[in-house]
């Protein structure tokens, strides 16, 4: 059964021998990965099944991995990775969310046919789709291995992104313009937010006139009026806009699960005084602090430099202010790395993507403005062309 890759086999092999680096420098011989988004980056893998127990098994003296997932998903995994048949496992459907079994005992048992089951393994203890019981069931089948914690090991050898990872995601930014115009035009007094959420929905399926968008892994976030007092709510499905609302929008583009989010705000009618001097002042410390940041900063000091910039303000952002994004499936587009905030030592380095948001929460309304960025060897670079500002519209 062909596989239909989006990466060269070289791509997948660098890949493998920088998580292998990694996992070698924490002492662990196998590393379990159960996050959807990090099966793909070594696989992959791309399918909607992470609802039930799967994963990659990768051994450090091994080339290709072994996936493991149900057996109605295994062919799945024939079309979409470059792994050969015989490292490609489906468990039968007695596993699948059973009250006398689990997953794991079928997992422990794979790993002993393969001679893993006495070696140091790294375990994503802090992911979304690891529990406390896939931890004990381990634990009991396999009592010689020591159980390591291995969380967020591939998520860090995901930030610098190749060549052809920047590609997609220059893809996606692409289609995230079209996406935030979409809703800019759309949002007008009288009109139900349900529809405006549903044109911008379609927009990030639709994409563009070269290429279609996948799913985000956030919903569109489109609250309006006092609901954008605080962040990721949604639209109200049974509410149309008012004169009078803000409304946030925090959306994104996506292609092959690759992202680039933006933030921006609109306002119907006349914006209040205070409103438009947060507006301003936000987005006044936003172009200062992206003239600033580049390679060589720290993520604490990028943080700084947009305080520094907004002191004269008022406005106070106790939140960070932005955070590694790339490759990912619900629920967050964000990679779980770097945070740019005070006591974040991270270097930033050529490659990584950052999603600068600055967005303010008050007590009575809110305010975005977001850019997604790459670091580049002297600087960085916006992913998107979309005006700065608040948008007033009525």
């Amino acid at each position: 059964m062909p596989s239909k890759l989006i990466f060269s086999q070289d791509e997948y092999a660098r890949r493998i021998r920088r998580v292998k680096e990694a996992m070698d420098r924490q002492g662990m011989e196998t590393l379990l990965v159960v996050d959807p988004a990090n099966m793909n980056y070594l696989t992959g893998y791309d399918g909607w099944s992470f609802y039930v127990h799967q994963g990659v098994i990768l051994s450090v003296d091994s080339d290709a991995p072994l996936w493991f997932g149900r057996q109605q998903d295994a062919n799945g995994a024939r079309l979409t990775t470059w792994l050969p048949d015989d490292r490609i496992f489906g468990y039968p459907d007695k596993y699948v969310q059973s009250r006398v079994t689990h997953t794991m005992r079928y997992v422990a048992r794979l790993m002993r046919d393969q001679g893993l089951a006495e070696k140091r393994l790294g375990l994503e203890m802090d992911a979304y789709w690891f529990s406390a019981r896939m931890y004990l069931i381990l634990q009991e089948e396999m009592p010689q291995s020591v159980l390591l914690d291995a969380t967020n090991l591939v998520n860090w050898v995901k930030t610098v992104k190749s060549e052809a990872e920047i590609g997609y995601m220059r893809e996606a930014a692409r289609i995230c313009e079209q996406v935030m115009q979409t809703a800019v035009d759309t949002i007008a007094p009288g009109v139900r937010e349900k529809d405006a959420a549903a044109r911008v929905a379609a927009a990030q399926i639709a994409g563009t006139d070269e290429y279609g968008g996948s799913s985000p892994a956030i919903f569109p976030i489109m609250p309006s009026a006092e609901r954008t007092a605080t962040a990721h709510l949604t639209f109200d499905a049974d509410r149309s806009y008012a004169a009078g609302d803000v409304v946030l929008l925090e959306l994104a583009g996506a292609r092959h699960r690759y992202h680039a989010p933006l933030s921006r705000t609109v306002y119907l009618g006349d914006p209040p005084e205070d409103l438009a001097k947060t507006a301003d002042g936000v987005v006044t410390g936003l172009k200062e602090t992206l003239e600033d940041m580049g390679p060589g900063m720290t993520a604490e000091e990028v943080e700084a430099r947009w305080r520094a910039a907004i002191a004269h303000t008022g406005v106070v952002k106790p939140s960070r202010v932005g955070y590694s994004f790339g490759l990912n499936y619900v629920p967050d587009w964000g990679e779980h790395t770097v945070s740019l905030r005070p006591g974040d030592k991270t270097i930033l380095e050529p490659g990584m993507t950052i999603h600068f948001m600055p967005g303010i929460w008050l007590d009575t309304y809110g305010f975005e403005c977001s850019e997604p960025v790459l670091i580049t060897a002297s600087g960085c670079e916006k992913f998107i062309e979309f005006p700065q500002q608040l948008f007033v519209k009525g």
